[in-house]
């Protein structure tokens, strides 16, 4: 298919420029000469317009508040659509849209459309013309999305062929550990989930648990890696049982890879009558906004949920509009909040 850039390229201009001269955009003025080049090769390319790219303009100008069908998938079982983490960052997809008089069209959790021929026939059915991706999902679901679809970003998504909206996990879980490390907590346990792999070690925020160890010259002990299965209810249950059975060689502190599941094994560990963090810390991941309110309030990693949505929205609407062809990867940062559970 024969894009903007390709013109461009052919022509020496930017693809901004043959956007506005192909769009017949007069803000800015473009030269007689170069216009007409622009033209010409065009018309030797054969150049089809995109379609997003003029209902874009059209709305622009007209003032339409449709421009498209919009769907956002999240890669996550029906039971965790709710978890703030992920209603952060569909907030911030749903304010960039409405800036551009836009609105999701569909949200869906991977659970819904699990079967590969059922999620074919729905995005075929539904004419969609992007899709936002939230997590990674197995690869024949994935493979129906990209090939069914006009545009994919990813949030969250270990591809290089799409563009991505992301922070860096494991440094920021290598950083966690490293602030417990600076404590003088030398046995800190884990508690995460499993990805699309099945295997924990492979988990981002493990590995920058694990990590922080190696640095330290510090063996990781097995029996206090906990699989929770991203699960609130497993948390609990879990933490509850491997403080009774630990309870001669407890760790002094627990990194925890939500704070959903952080706030879980507190409770626990409050049940069990351990003092936080006197006799055991804890520090989760997220900064979610229940996390400051805790008791005592804990400390975590703050990811930027609002902005890598609103982010991702407006990365979509670049590459409909064709004013980037080669998959972009952002990276935004993390921060560490310091508080009282550690």
């Amino acid at each position: 298919m024969v894009t903007l850039k390709n013109i461009a390229d052919q022509v020496g201009v930017s693809i901004s420029t043959v956007s506005r001269v192909l769009n017949n955009d007069t803000s800015r003025s473009v030269g007689e000469a170069t216009r007409n080049k622009i033209l010409e090769v065009a018309e030797a390319l054969e150049y089809r317009p995109n379609a997003w790219a003029q209902k874009l303009v059209k709305g622009s100008r007209e003032g339409s508040q449709t421009i498209g069908k919009i769907g956002c998938i999240i890669s996550v079982p029906y039971a965790q659509f709710s978890y703030p983490y992920f209603t952060e960052i569909l907030k911030g997809i749903e304010s960039a849209l409405s800036k551009r008089k836009s609105s999701l069209s569909f949200v869906h959790t991977i659970d819904e459309l699990r079967d590969p021929e059922l999620l074919k026939k729905f995005i075929t059915e539904t004419k969609v013309d992007g899709i936002i991706l939230v997590g990674s999902i197995i690869r024949d679901l994935y493979k129906v999305i990209k090939d069914n679809s006009r545009i994919v970003v990813g949030i969250d998504v270990n591809d290089v062929t799409i563009p991505t909206v992301s922070t860096d996990r494991q440094h920021a879980s290598k950083a966690a550990v490293e602030h417990l490390l600076s404590k003088g907590h030398q046995k800190i346990g884990f508690i995460g989930g499993v990805g699309i792999s099945g295997d924990i070690t492979r988990e981002k925020r493990f590995r920058g648990y694990r990590d922080a160890h190696l640095n330290a010259g510090i063996e990781i002990n097995p029996n206090r890696i906990i699989n929770a299965e991203w699960q609130i209810e497993n948390c609990y249950k879990l933490m509850s049982r491997f403080i009774d059975e630990q309870k001669d060689d407890l760790p002094t502190a627990m990194f925890i890879a939500s704070d959903v599941m952080a706030i879980s094994a507190m409770r626990a560990a409050a049940d069990k009558g351990l003092k936080i963090p006197e006799d055991l810390a804890f520090f989760g991941f997220d900064n979610i906004e229940i996390s400051k309110y805790t008791a005592p309030p804990l400390s975590t990693i703050h990811i930027p949920k609002i902005e890598m949505g609103e982010m991702a929205a407006n990365v979509l609407f670049d590459y409909m509009e064709e004013r980037y062809v080669m998959p972009m990867r952002i990276l935004l940062p993390y921060k560490l909040c310091i508080r009282q559970s550690t």
